[in-house]
Parts: structure tokens; sequence; C-alpha cells
């Protein structure tokens, strides 16, 4: 299930002890960077990686603060005690969302807009977002994929990060989502949009909320015209497509989405695979649009 020092049943188990949560019948809903199951009474157990408490507490911290600033987005278990850590991995406790699908393009802009449009709090204490975080040690990771394949996508992050320092817009401090995609807007029946993945919230470059639904448009064709323009026309403000900086965004964000299919290569072949197609496409040898296949 998960390569992390424990496995994230066992975790789950120990911290549902401890919380006097009923874990019965729990049903994984997501191995991802994050693990997270299903458990009885609507319940949601959200498992980080090794040495993540601090992200994991302010995740609560940011829904609890987007609650009182009227943005609907995923809530915490009141009623249970946050935040139990067994092998230095945290275990959070979140409600179970209504019957819903993922936002539409126009959605997430409407969402991101308010986000942004937010006073930067002094609780919680968001950090400022790094693109970079995590990168490197993914590769350097990564041992089901070459050398030279491992040497190409570390020069290629070095230059990234000198183009990036040398980009004006990195100036900018906004409240930002940090991985805006119309998958972490849940859309019930019956209501608003719900945002969720709580993790990312930093401070930076409202560019970095914009450029991977951008880059889903222009390097992927996943969007149509229609709902891309849909995306900029609802966010009011200019398409970041157009801009000189956007390259330089678009580029990392991908470097980042290929270190994560990397990073999980060792232990699933569909990865494996999912990697070194994604590199292919990095070094030129397949042409955009691309096809990547979600892990």
């Amino acid at each position: 299930m998960t390569t992390d020092s424990k496995p994230a049943w066992d975790v789950l188990g120990a911290a549902a002890a401890q919380a006097g949560v009923e874990t019965e019948g729990a049903q994984l809903i997501r191995d991802g960077s994050n693990v997270m199951y299903r458990l009885p009474g609507g319940v949601v157990a959200r498992i980080g990686r090794p040495g993540t408490a601090d992200t994991a507490r302010r995740e609560v911290e940011t829904a609890t603060w987007l609650a009182s600033q009227g943005i609907p987005a995923v809530k915490v278990v009141a009623e249970l005690a946050q935040l139990v850590v067994v092998a230095e991995r945290p275990v959070t406790w979140w409600r179970l969302l209504p019957p819903h699908r993922p936002a539409i393009p126009a959605e997430l802009a409407t969402v991101l807009k308010a986000v942004h449009s937010l006073d930067v709090p002094i609780r919680p204490e968001l950090p400022l977002h790094n693109p970079f975080v995590d990168i490197a040690a993914r590769i350097r990771a990564a041992t089901s994929i070459s050398v030279d394949d491992r040497e190409w996508l570390l020069q290629r992050l070095d230059q990234l990060q000198a183009d990036y320092h040398q980009l004006k817009t990195t100036e900018g401090r906004f409240v930002l989502h940090g991985d805006a995609w119309q998958g972490n807007v849940a859309v019930p029946e019956n209501g608003q949009p719900i945002l969720l993945d709580l993790e990312a919230f930093s401070i930076g470059p409202k560019q970095w909320d914009l450029v991977q639904i951008a880059v889903d448009y222009t390097d992927f064709a996943r969007l149509t015209d229609a709902d891309y323009k849909s995306f900029v026309t609802t966010y009011g403000d200019d398409d970041i497509t157009e801009t000189p900086e956007f390259r330089t965004f678009a580029d990392i964000q991908e470097l980042r989405w290929v270190a994560f299919a990397a990073s999980k290569a060792a232990d699933s072949p569909n990865a494996a695979r999912e990697a070194r197609h994604r590199i292919a496409c990095l070094q030129g040898e397949e042409s955009r649009p691309w096809t990547w296949s979600a892990l």
C-alpha cells in the first residue's frame, strides 16, 4: 500500500485506538501523498507522511479559518482530538463529503478568486510558497529510473530554479491553495463548491493557482477552448498563458508531476512506465499535447 516506514493501516489502527474512533469496515479512499480512509459515522481519516505533523496541524487550522471567512471547505470532526501522531505520521479526522462531482473550470475560478481575495492571516501562519519542495529528494530517491535520466532531471531542476528566481512575479503575496485543480473542489448536488486538500495553503504569487489548469489546456489538451475561456473570464484576470513567465511556471509544475511519478515507480510497474513516459515527454521525445495517466 504505502512505502513509508509504518504501513498506513497499522497507523490508522493505533491512531483510532487513541482517539476512540471505530475502524471496522474502513475503506481506502486514496493512497497518495496522504492516505485516506472512510470510517463509520461519516468520518474520514487522513494519514500524512512521516515528519509532516506541522503541516497536518496547519491544515486543521486552515479549515477552521476558512470557515470563519465564509469560504466552504472540508470540515474537521470537532468532537475528536485532532492530530494523533503514530510512528511520526500525523492522523487527522474529517467529515465525509456529501455526494459530489468535481468542479468545472468556471467553478474552480470562482473559488480561487475568493481565496486570492483573502487578507493574509496571522493564524494560521501560512508558509511562503516553495514550488521546488520535495522535487530533488524525490528524483534522487527514484531508484527505478536510469542514472542518466536522474542526472538530467536534476540539471533541469537547477535551471528552473535559476529561471524562477529571476521572475518579478514571484514577489506576489496572495493566499494560495497550492494545488488548484477541479478535483480539489467538490460540488454537491445542492450546495456551494467545497474546497479540499488544504495542506498546501501558502503565501505567494497567484500564478501558482492558475498555472495548473492553464497547463492542462496548453500542454495536455484536457480542456476545450470554451472551458479554458470560461475559467479566465470568471477569474477576471489576464490569461497566464499569454504572459512571459508562463513557460517557467508551467515547466516547474510539470517537473513536479514527473518527480511524483518517479517517487512511486519503485513499488508500482504502472508508475514506473508512467515515469519513463513523462521523462521522455520533457526530453522532447514526445510532442505536445501529451497524455499522462493519473497515479
